[in-house]
């Protein structure tokens, strides 16, 4: 892979990780399109998502603050109780991130050869695109309630969309969002925790993809590459987040079907 392919990818990976239009569907189809060919390793894959992943820090870096000491607290000093659960915002949200990030660990650890086999196949993408298009079609029948926010139940299930969306082409955000949504979960507050939940997931699929990496049975690909990627990615998804937010609060989401359909039904057609 050269420097220039590099920057379209990680182009590609970091405007459309937040947009739910499936960042990894994309990789796959911008890899094909620009000939490049699979080689059954996800290590660039797995760098510009972590890109991304340096993006929802900075943007919800106040919110990642705040978990990060709530967890802390309840354990040093130990003070772990339904009363400090009750009264601390962020332990709350972090309990529920890491309930809902237990599908999506599970899934990646159990299946990560057939996943692998997933990235090299675009055709799989392109049906997988009608299916988040459909997902996010049927938002429209969702009724949030005003207030309601992502508890223990619904952050289990939410992490099973997550663990849907480790297929290409399946978007994380679109399936995550779309779930909390079909939970009644506010929009805003769907996006937030789609954001939050995807921190712990990719910070492991990094960090063993880096253990690969050092100890020579990773990728191929220099780390020029690599860094010019997850460089790319983590502006690029900097203003995609920024983005979806702002669409997210006008009640837009819907929009992004007729793209996700566009794509798959083109795919399928031509690839």
């Amino acid at each position: 892979m050269t420097i220039l392919e590099a920057i379209i990818l990680g182009l590609i990976q970091g405007l459309t990780e937040f947009l739910p239009v499936s960042s990894s569907g994309h990789l796959v189809l911008g890899e094909y399109l620009l000939n490049i060919r699979p080689n059954n390793d996800v290590t660039f894959e797995v760098f510009v998502h972590f890109g991304t992943l340096l993006s929802v820090v900075v943007v919800f870096w106040k919110d990642v603050v705040g978990v990060v000491q709530a967890f802390v607290r309840a354990f040093v000093p130990f003070r772990l109780n339904r009363e400090y659960y009750r009264e601390h915002e962020h332990f709350r949200l972090a309990v529920a991130i890491l309930i809902g990030s237990v599908p999506a660990a599970y899934v990646g650890l159990r299946f990560e050869d057939e996943i692998s086999q997933a990235f090299a196949d675009p055709k799989l993408v392109a049906v997988m695109l009608v299916v988040t298009g459909l997902i996010l079609f049927l938002t429209g029948l969702a009724k949030p309630v005003e207030g309601k926010r992502v508890g223990l139940v619904s952050s289990f299930l939410i992490g099973c969309a997550q663990a849907m969306a480790i297929i290409p082409g399946i978007s994380r955000s679109g399936s995550t969002i779309s779930a909390a949504m079909y939970l009644k979960v506010e929009p805003f507050q769907a996006a937030r925790f789609s954001f939050l939940m995807s921190l712990p997931v990719i910070a492991g699929a990094t960090l063993l993809k880096t253990k690969d990496l050092l100890t020579g049975e990773g990728s191929s690909e220099g780390l020029l590459v690599l860094l010019v990627g997850t460089l790319v990615a983590f502006g690029s998804g900097y203003v995609a987040i920024k983005f979806l937010l702002k669409i997210i609060e006008r009640g837009n989401i819907r929009w992004f079907s007729v793209y996700c359909l566009l794509v798959g039904i083109l795919g399928i057609i031509f690839i």
